[in-house]
């Protein structure tokens, strides 16, 4: 969303066919990046991949929210009352991310919650090869859905503040 001088907000996405349209296009960013996270995974040396994770993760987040201009400046100069209707809406979809200022801590914190899936993609690097194909395909795996969630709770939370600006 972005300044209007008309009732001081527009939302980037203006229809919903610009939201369907902006989600696909996340998304496609998504699976780029989870590919490029695949690829440092299948490297066998131990904590490279979660530092290149958390990393790629915090740029892809910062990126999506932009594209929807669900950023923490953007929603910073809304009005309170929009304000307050976006972080709702994000909240109810379980946008943790969006319009927040993204940190490695945050992200640390989300990553932490695909623990069991980490810790396999980890443990898989033990074995030569088929370990680090094992990691690859489990990086890729926990990237892209936490990518799309991301992507998706951008794209309610948007599809949301449309109803509320034509309703």
């Amino acid at each position: 969303m972005q300044k209007d001088n008309k009732d001081n907000w527009t939302l980037v996405p203006k229809t919903e066919a610009e939201v369907a349209a902006l989600r696909e296009r996340c998304r496609g960013i998504v699976r780029r990046r989870a590919a490029l996270a695949a690829g440092v995974s299948a490297v066998p040396i131990p904590g490279v991949d979660v530092v290149s994770d958390v990393a790629l993760f915090t740029r892809l987040v910062e990126e999506i929210n932009r594209s929807f201009g669900l950023t923490e400046a953007e929603i910073g100069r809304w009005q309170p009352e929009i304000r307050v209707m976006a972080y709702r809406a994000a909240a109810g979809v379980g946008g943790m991310l969006v319009g927040r200022l993204v940190t490695k801590e945050l992200v640390l914190k989300i990553l932490a919650k695909s623990g069991a899936k980490l810790a396999a993609k980890t443990t898989a690097k033990v074995v030569p090869l088929a370990g680090s194909i094992a990691s690859a395909a489990i990086g890729f795996a926990v990237f892209r859905q936490m990518g799309y969630q991301h992507v998706e709770a951008c794209a309610e939370v948007a599809r949301q503040l449309l109803v509320a600006k034509t309703g």
